[in-house]
């Protein structure tokens, strides 16, 4: 009994795998593929200034966004500017007519002083495929 549980299991993660796999493909096809391009709005500014922060703050930034064309689109790779900040995409595809967001966190320890800062997103999109969304921010420095 023991054996054909081990034996299941092994079976449902070969499988899981399997399908992260071939979504995987159909994503890095879609980033290629110009007659799998969409359109996309960004619901937000792709600008923009956060003000003043207490040094040591993660500050949350997040860039709204819908899928206005008529094919899914895949966000391929979100990179930000620097290792200061950390950022977050969706992993499936966004349906036509749909919203997602591009979400990161800026690190503020050891950034006194202005700082701009890009997330640079590659998708699958008419036009270009390549985005730049920018924030700003002011680091006062710790007491």
């Amino acid at each position: 009994m023991r054996y054909l549980l081990c034996c299941l299991t092994g079976l449902v993660l070969i499988a899981g795998c399997h399908n992260t796999d071939k979504n995987t493909a159909a994503n890095a096809a879609a980033l290629s593929d110009s007659t799998q391009f969409t359109t996309i709005q960004w619901l937000d500014s792709l600008s923009k200034d956060f003000g003043k922060i207490p040094e040591g703050t993660k500050l949350d930034v997040s860039f709204r966004f819908k899928n206005t064309g008529d094919k899914p689109l895949v966000i391929g790779h979100v990179q930000p500017s620097c290792g200061c900040t950390v950022a977050e995409q969706p992993q499936e595809p966004v349906a036509p007519g749909a919203e997602g967001q591009i979400r990161a966190t800026f690190n503020s320890e050891g950034r006194t002083g202005i700082n701009h800062k890009t997330l640079f997103v590659s998708a699958n999109t008419k036009g270009t495929q390549n985005h730049s969304l920018q924030f700003a921010v002011e680091v006062e420095k710790k007491n």
